[in-house]
């Protein structure tokens, strides 16, 4: 399944659109060289299809691309990245 993510950076956010809403990470500025991922929220109809884990990896890969270090203050978005620790590479807070 492809699941199209759009980075809303007026928002603050990452989004996929579902069949039933708005899938979003959310994140904030901890400083200019830190995004902290606060939330993920991911329709409860549309959870279990790797919504949230496609979400988190995505935004990973913009944090690193983007020379950002990540501060995972979200439970998912932590546990996202202990699932995938190749996709990190030294740029975790």
């Amino acid at each position: 399944m492809a699941i199209e993510i759009r980075h809303d950076m007026d928002d603050n956010r990452f989004v996929a659109e579902t069949g039933h809403g708005e899938a979003v990470l959310e994140y904030s500025r901890a400083d200019t060289d830190t995004l902290d991922y606060r939330r993920t929220f991911v329709p409860e109809a549309d959870r279990g299809e790797g919504i949230g884990e496609a979400l988190v990896v995505h935004a990973l890969d913009w944090a690193e691309e983007n020379g950002f270090e990540v501060l995972p203050s979200c439970p998912f978005v932590r546990r996202v990245m202990e699932m995938h620790p190749e996709r990190i590479r030294a740029r975790v807070s």
